[in-house]
């Protein structure tokens, strides 16, 4: 019974430790789009969806394919620097329609509005709570 006590204080500690990671690590994207002037910034917490690949996803705006690039570079840029979080993926550059950055608990995607619209993220994970920033 004792190590069952160790076990779950040991678990408890880690899921608090991943969490202010993750928040941390939510805050310093958030400032990375707004200060590339990211558009329609949303939060989707999907902790308590089982099937998720990430805890949180961050999706946001851009105007253009260049500003799909910039917002991305910079919050890379912003996370090594601030962090020194590299991602562990990222995907969509060439194109610069739909830019995916995975930092494996969080994942940013910066969209064209015209993609946003046809994907639907937010409406495919409707179960995770939503936050606009």
């Amino acid at each position: 019974m004792e190590q069952l006590s160790k076990i779950a204080a040991r678990r408890k500690r880690s899921t608090v430790t991943r969490l202010t990671k993750s928040s941390k690590i939510l805050k310093a994207i958030v400032h990375a789009i707004q200060e590339k002037k990211g558009e329609h910034i949303v939060s989707l917490d999907l902790r308590r969806i089982p099937e998720a690949v990430a805890d949180f996803f961050i999706i946001c705006d851009a105007t253009s394919t260049v500003q799909v690039r910039a917002i991305a570079d910079f919050v890379e840029d912003h996370l090594k620097d601030s962090l020194d979080e590299s991602p562990y993926h990222h995907e969509g550059m060439q194109t610069a329609h739909w830019v995916l950055i995975d930092y494996v608990n969080v994942v940013v995607h910066v969209m064209l509005p015209e993609t946003r619209k046809f994907y639907k993220l937010e409406d495919m994970w409707s179960d995770g709570e939503t936050e606009e920033l």
